[in-house]
């Protein structure tokens, strides 16, 4: 079994995690001891993430284990990417650190899919193509 990696700031112990989704990257905090708090740069929740949909997809992996809601408090810092790449980042970070503090939800989280980094992005485009696959107006005359 991995040592845990812990640290202490502002009298709470946290565990961080790094969830990526598309060019988004997150540096999630899980602090213990802090009651359900979820600060993201530095401004609230539901101040950061403006959508409901944006708001239930980082908040999904307490909703799958919620006595963790209660124990755990969340810090992210986020960088790159859109809100909704942001959002589905948080998650990824999220279920890593929570991972780290209770092992035994590895399998619970893994079957619903929050510790897989989804590997879709936006495809790079072609020289010769309008877009990635998309080409110009062909006429025959």
């Amino acid at each position: 079994m991995p040592k845990e990696k812990t640290k202490a700031v502002a009298s709470h112990e946290y565990i961080e995690a790094i969830g990526r989704r598309k060019t988004a990257a997150a540096r999630v905090r899980l602090l213990k001891g802090g009651a359900g708090t979820f600060v993201v740069k530095d401004q609230t929740f539901d101040e950061y993430f403006k959508t409901a949909e944006q708001r239930r997809v980082a908040r999904d992996v307490f909703a799958l284990h919620e006595p963790a809601r209660a124990r755990y408090g969340v810090s992210a810092h986020i960088s790159g990417g859109g809100l909704s790449s942001q959002a589905e980042a948080v998650r990824h970070g999220v279920a890593r650190a929570l991972v780290e503090a209770e092992p035994e939800l590895r399998k619970k989280l893994k079957k619903a899919g929050f510790l897989k980094r989804d590997p879709r992005a936006k495809e790079r485009r072609k020289f010769g193509l309008k877009k990635a696959r998309k080409a110009p107006q062909w006429s025959k005359r």
